[in-house]
């Protein structure tokens, strides 16, 4: 079936943040003299809720901690986003302008909080193009569990079958699975094409461009 939704996560696909994302963690865990993580195994956290994330990479962490690890976190990433602003991958505006002119709904489904997540789309300028937006606290259980997806769906009044997920992490490929719809992996983010076709991706890209020829779509000039 002719796709007409595209979910789309945003850190990662949508932008480059890993630098700000790994350089916020190794200040905060600076900061709190906590126990060294790799910069391989703070990236392996993104794409999770922040809690999630540090929960994974301090399994004994205690609710206490978790509230000063997580606001310590969040107040160094305001600070670096001003001094090291990430940019959108290659060709992801040209290729957004071109879904959204084909009449493709386009959403995102993050695990980011809310606000700075809008701040991202309107700096971008996406938000005219992506008028669906859902973040931390716009659900309860989050990637991989399927609920961001199946929430829009509902919300946007699709099928699963019109639906393509689009992440570069293994939580988005099992969040679209588990919602039933197909899923496409981006290679140039934060997981390899290896760890995504192993998660079950339908598809891999190396470039977001690569999504129009999936949508029957001419490619960009």
């Amino acid at each position: 079936m002719q796709k007409r939704l595209l979910i789309l996560d945003f850190d990662g696909t949508i932008a480059d943040t890993r630098a700000t994302i790994l350089r916020t963690f190794r200040m905060t865990i600076e900061e709190l003299s906590l126990a060294p993580r790799t910069d391989e195994e703070c990236g392996s956290t993104i794409g999770l809720p922040l809690v999630e994330g540090f929960q994974k990479l301090y399994p004994e962490i205690t609710p206490e901690q978790s509230e000063l690890y997580t606001s310590t976190y969040r107040r160094i990433f305001r600070e670096n986003k001003r001094n090291l602003s990430p940019d959108m991958f290659p060709n992801v505006l040209q290729t957004i302008k071109s879904v959204h002119e084909q009449g493709i709904t386009i959403s995102i489904a993050s695990s980011r909080s809310r606000r700075p997540l809008l701040e991202f789309v309107d700096s971008f300028g996406l938000h005219e193009m992506i008028p669906y937006v859902l973040g931390l606290e716009d659900c309860t259980n989050h990637k991989p569990d399927p609920e961001p997806v199946l929430k829009t769906l509902r919300e946007l009044n699709f099928s699963a079958e019109e639906t393509l997920v689009v992440g570069d992490m293994p939580y988005d490929i099992l969040m679209g699975k588990r919602a039933d719809v197909q899923t496409c992996g981006v290679s140039y983010g934060n997981a390899s094409a290896e760890e995504l076709r192993a998660t079950g991706a339908d598809y891999i890209i190396d470039g977001f461009e690569e999504l129009l020829p999936l949508l029957g779509l001419p490619p960009l000039q």
